[in-house]
């Protein structure tokens, strides 16, 4: 039987080394939380980049967010995970719950003719008697293309200029009486065989939900997503957001960065979320967690599983995609050779990420409020690269720390 002293003795050096143990368990999350900061202000330094704003998540959980450099470099104000910036293209996976969300309530089909939904026909001309689906436009398989460089040229707006309405020119782009119809809104390859990434076909999709649910894709999109996940700091448009929270955005040429407009897009469903790093890690990790974001649920597991499943196979494919590069759910893809799943986007002053690893286990969320030229696309990439490394050590330290 031990002492008295010896039991106590024992009982001082476990809460030592207890007490040791979290210092230096503790310590080491501060050590790599501390190498992001000299990273990501480093590359700021280094590349000209305005503003960044960063998140990380591990295992559905927010466990870092931090901003860098200025959201308005003119007045000094500086980037934060509570900043507003358009998104540009990860919009559309909220277009892609939407979708999920009006096929849950039985208002959609995946795989029902588009064309049983609209006011007007849309008809690939050279496969007239071929139907194009939900799923087709969600994958980027539909046969319905970006004309270039009419859409760049066509479907933005600056200094507050209104778009023109989003069903009006989707008729006018898709039937043969429309003011902006060409063969060359179409590809010559038939729906389902074939992928070519579509922000118009995205545009397309998002009216779908807006006939079929007799709403608006903000107002929907409001009741179903934004509101039950607390995202105060998310619209649809400049409109439903605190402008004085809004990042400028910058554009680079050469040595020389210049602020550009604030724009909005015809289009809207393929890019025109505004949002936060804050608010959108709540809807990143519903989607990584089975549609679950703490006690909410936007949607059901079965619905998500859908979303996120991926659609193609060997039977199943369209003709130019390699499985082992790529494969898509619903506006939903891999990236990076297949290592990663999510979206990215990319416009006029924007360049962002929404990306986990395919076991969902730590996820990446990445705003720049500048724009590079195509040459210099390589940096947000290498940043992005270094920021899931530390992500990758914080997960470790996480589970050493058990």
């Amino acid at each position: 039987m031990k002492s008295k002293f010896a039991i106590t003795l024992s009982l001082v050096i476990h809460f030592l080394c207890q007490n040791i143990s979290g210092q230096s368990q503790t310590n080491s999350a501060k050590d790599i939380k501390a190498s992001i900061d000299s990273f990501l202000e480093k590359k700021i330094a280094e590349t000209g980049i305005v503003g960044i704003g960063a998140a990380i998540i591990i295992d559905k959980n927010l466990v870092w967010e931090k901003g860098y450099g200025y959201a308005d470099r003119e007045n000094k104000i500086p980037f934060t995970p509570s900043t507003i910036m358009n998104i540009a293209s990860i919009s559309k996976t909220f277009t892609g719950a939407c979708i999920m969300k009006a096929v849950e309530d039985g208002k959609l089909s995946l795989d029902e003719d588009i064309n049983n939904y609209l006011p007007f026909r849309v008809v690939n001309p050279n496969f007239p008697n071929e139907k194009i689906t939900l799923r087709q436009l969600a994958t980027h398989t539909s046969g319905l293309a970006d004309r270039y460089p009419f859409y760049t040229d066509s479907t933005y707006f600056h200094g507050g200029n209104k778009p023109e309405p989003l069903g009006e020119f989707l008729k006018n782009y898709f039937t043969p009486e429309g003011k902006y119809y060409s063969k060359n809104n179409f590809l010559k390859s038939k729906p389902g065989t074939y992928r070519d990434y579509s922000n118009i076909g995205a545009g397309l999709a998002g009216y779908i939900v807006e006939l079929r649910t007799g709403k608006k894709l903000n107002e929907y999109a409001k009741k179903h997503i934004f509101k039950p996940l607390n995202m105060v700091d998310t619209g649809w448009s400049l409109s439903e957001i605190n402008i004085n929270k809004h990042a400028k955005l910058y554009k680079k040429h050469g040595d020389v960065i210049e602020p550009i407009q604030l724009y909005e897009q015809t289009t809207y469903p393929d890019g025109g979320i505004r949002t936060s790093v804050n608010d959108l890690s709540k809807f990143f990790i519903c989607l990584l967690n089975d549609g679950k974001y703490g006690n909410t649920s936007i949607l059901k597991k079965k619905t998500i599983d859908e979303m996120l499943r991926f659609q193609f196979n060997e039977s199943n494919k369209p003709e130019n995609v390699k499985l082992d590069k790529l494969n898509s759910g619903i506006f939903w893809a891999t990236k990076m050779g297949a290592t990663r799943i999510g979206h990215n986007g990319s416009d006029p002053g924007v360049r962002t990420f929404m990306l986990s690893d395919t076991n969902k286990e730590i996820g990446i969320l990445l705003f720049f409020n500048t724009s590079f030229s195509e040459k210099e696309e390589g940096i947000f990439f290498e940043i992005y690269d270094g920021l899931y490394k530390y992500a990758s050590d914080l997960k470790k330290e996480k589970v050493t720390s058990r």
